[in-house]
């Protein structure tokens, strides 16, 4: 919601955004620096005088209802700027813009054109920190150039060439990209050197990973090497653990790398379902063609827009997976005849994903309380065992996946009209992050049930026991 007092600032800004775009599409003459120094000038008016003061004037007001003590730890918590609205969105793709328009008029060493630089070292150092591909080596040069970018932002103040505003405005948000790169340096700093060689080896399997998911055409005997000494590593781990020389130790570090190789399996079955998906039947190919949009789509937002995205954005994404998730019949995607159809592990590696990426922007933003921890901790442990058995292949039989069925429908059971409640009967945050997290762990073992045979389906019921009263433990035993 935008405040009242803030909507002729906003309109403003569509204004001035429009005059923007309109001068990036008009390639009939150069860019003009008067013409952009004008927009630049209307710019500092809304967003830095008329913005400020009322944001000021509003704060001034909370701090006085709520009292100087309530005041001081709210500005400790959220330095006294209100929740995000549409007006900073609308201003950031301002400033996104004008800064590459100083970039082609020749003003590359000014405040303004330090924006875009920062948002595109953001959205690297973002990737970096979800992939986990990265080493000192590739950090090193960021680190150099938010040093030359703050040296600017200090000759630009003490100069006084653009308002102290504008200048604290690009000082925060370079502060930020310092916080990224110094959080990326300090889970480098607790790598054991006895891990470093297998760290570098998996980011290089990373990358070469991804370049083979880009490619249209992919090289088998590549891929399978690649897949193979992930294999290999993977071996090397002791209860998941990967020890020192002598195998005496366990080294700092475990956390990083065993991320990254999660990260590369991921990656792995990502190309094994799009090979797979040259199989699809043709009457299931727009569901591929949807689901494949989706995820490229939820693939950006993690990338690009995290830190703008707000739970509702979340709402289209979340019911059109609804939607082709009920298109299944008994679990499968069925043709115009009603039969299973071929292609179905692309299609629910694809269902998956989208289900997983919504959940890390859900879990990015919106807290587990603390009575549904238990609920979340073994949802967390069920998945992780379930990406474990899958990295392997199969093929399973009934009496492999009832442990993860039973568990399954256990936490199904603590659900009372689709809501886990506390003791009290009330409702704790973090319903949708649980949900999320359960779909994603119904889906694994969906991806799982693929590999057994048909025999091996219909004899599935002559070996179940009442999983209402089963122990998930004796099950596992047995």
């Amino acid at each position: 919601m935008v405040p009242q007092e803030e909507l002729p600032i906003l309109e403003a800004l569509i204004g001035i955004r429009n005059r923007l775009t309109a001068l990036k599409k008009d390639t009939t003459r150069f860019i003009r620096a008067q013409d952009v120094m004008s927009i630049y000038s209307s710019v500092v008016k809304q967003a830095v005088t008329r913005l400020n003061t009322i944001r000021d004037e509003q704060a001034a007001k909370e701090a006085s209802v709520s009292g100087t003590a309530v005041a001081s730890s709210s500005k400790g918590a959220h330095s006294g700027l209100p929740e995000p609205n549409r007006v900073d969105t609308i201003l950031g793709d301002v400033f996104g813009l004008l800064s590459l328009f100083f970039l082609t008029i020749g003003k590359s060493r000014e405040t303004p054109a330090i924006y875009c630089q920062i948002a595109s070292m953001r959205g690297i150092l973002s990737h970096m920190n979800e992939t986990g591909a990265y080493t000192e080596q590739f950090l090193v040069p960021f680190r150099e150039r938010l040093s030359q970018l703050k040296q600017i932002l200090k000759q630009d103040s003490e100069d006084g060439k653009h308002p102290e505003p504008i200048v604290r405005l690009m000082m925060r948000k370079l502060e930020g990209v310092e916080r990224q790169l110094d959080h990326l340096m300090a889970s480098l700093s607790v790598l054991s050197v006895e891990l470093v060689t297998i760290h570098q080896r998996l980011v290089h399997l990373r990358k070469q990973l991804a370049i083979m998911a880009g490619q249209e055409k992919l090289n088998k005997q590549e891929f399978k090497a690649a897949v193979e000494e992930l294999r290999k590593i993977d071996s090397k781990r002791v209860d998941g653990k990967f020890l020192g020389p002598g195998g005496s130790s366990v080294p700092e570090g475990q956390a990083l790398l065993s991320g990254l190789l999660d990260t590369n399996f991921d990656v792995v079955q990502d190309i094994k379902a799009r090979e797979a998906a040259d199989d699809i039947n043709p009457s299931l190919k727009p569901i591929w063609e949807r689901l494949t949009e989706m995820k490229g789509q939820l693939e950006q937002l993690m990338l690009t827009h995290r830190w703008t995205l707000r739970e509702t954005d979340l709402y289209n994404y979340s019911l059109s997976l609804r939607e082709i998730d009920s298109m299944r019949v008994d679990g499968k995607f069925v043709d115009a005849e009603g039969n299973k159809a071929e292609g179905q592990y692309a299609l629910l590696f694809l269902l998956r994903r989208c289900y997983g990426l919504i959940y890390r922007l859900m879990s990015e933003s919106e807290p587990i309380s603390e009575e549904l921890m238990p609920v979340a901790n073994k949802l967390s442990t069920i998945k992780k065992c379930l990406n474990e058995v899958l990295k392997y292949g199969g093929p399973y039989s009934p009496r492999d996946l009832y442990p993860y069925h039973l568990a399954l429908h256990q936490i199904d059971q603590l659900r009372k009209d689709g809501k886990f409640y506390a003791d009290d009967g009330s409702i704790p945050e973090g319903q949708a992050i649980l949900v999320a997290q359960l779909s994603e762990a119904h889906e694994l073992l969906e991806m799982l049930k693929e590999s057994m045979s048909d025999e091996e389906n219909e004899s599935d019921d002559m070996d179940v026991v009442d999983v209402k009263d089963a122990d998930p433990i004796a099950v596992a035993a047995a």
